[in-house]
């Protein structure tokens, strides 16, 4: 059974939100879900700027890399105004392909490894000869 406090989620397509790129009205897409953070400009720590690069399109790659407080995300949430329509959820870039390598890949074995040891190991035998009396 619904609490009575359970609200209907608000869908905004990119099309809707992509308008919404100015400093009367600033929409930014974080995680599929929607925020105005028009009255939160003059506020942010990172200044004005850094929201409005962002407004109008998705924001989680950036908001992320910065690396937010548990303060900030909780504060966040006050701005929360609806969520990406599923069906634009796919047409959202793919965010690229982490440059962290695991242990398990044999390309992260070979390059982070072999290669620097035998280049070590050249650079090694060219000093030996190099320094080497005849």
């Amino acid at each position: 059974m619904a609490e009575p406090s359970d609200k209907a989620v608000k869908y905004y397509t990119l099309d809707e939100i992509k308008k919404h790129n100015h400093a009367k009205s600033t929409w930014v897409i974080l995680h599929h879900k929607v925020y105005d953070v028009t009255k939160f400009l003059d506020e942010h720590p990172g200044g004005e700027e850094v929201l409005r690069e962002q407004a109008g399109g998705d924001a989680t790659e950036n908001f992320e890399d910065v690396g937010h407080s548990t303060d900030a995300r909780e504060m966040s949430k006050a701005y929360i105004i609806g969520e990406l329509h599923p069906d634009d959820r796919s047409k959202l870039a793919k965010p690229s392909e982490s440059l962290i390598t695991t242990i398990d890949s044999n390309s992260s074995w070979w390059t982070n490894w072999v290669i620097p040891a035998i280049s070590a190991l050249i650079v090694a035998l060219m000093y030996h000869l190099y320094t080497a009396e005849d």
